[in-house]
């Protein structure tokens, strides 16, 4: 399996409501491992084993339209993040599934944060994932 390396150190997102916005990245978050960091008045800052890899502020213009992928580590944790995030606010942009434009081996699912950006969890199996519903389309 190829080892990824870390291209992008970290992403900022300007929300206009933050504690809406803090309360969806804390439950879709946590399924994928990752916590709060640090929390001030204006930003919430997510990420594991002390890295902050994630951050949402409270500010105007709001970032919308982005994209952030999210790793996790197996199929429950996307579907778990999935879930949490339409609990709390996301809307449904892909339901869980293997995303067959971008492999056999590409697990993931999409949603719609509170200022529509897409907002990802995937998991790359080390094997194609043949028990999945199949998504041909780009989400």
């Amino acid at each position: 399996m190829t080892v990824r390396r870390v291209v992008v150190d970290h992403v900022l997102f300007v929300v206009a409501d933050l504690d809406a916005s803090r309360v969806l990245y804390t439950a879709a978050l946590a399924p994928l491992g990752y916590e709060e960091l640090y929390v001030q008045d204006d930003c919430v800052s997510y990420g594991a084993e002390e890295l902050d890899d994630f951050t949402i502020c409270r500010g105007d213009p709001v970032t919308s339209a982005a994209h952030v992928a999210f790793s996790a580590e197996g199929r429950n944790a996307v579907e778990a993040f999935f879930a949490a995030a339409v609990a709390n606010g996301a809307t449904v942009r892909g339901e869980p599934g293997v995303w067959t434009q971008y492999s056999e081996r590409y697990y993931a699912a999409f949603v719609n944060d509170l200022h529509q950006n897409n907002v990802e969890a995937v998991w790359h199996a080390p094997e194609p994932v043949v028990d999945a519903p199949r998504r041909p389309s780009v989400p």
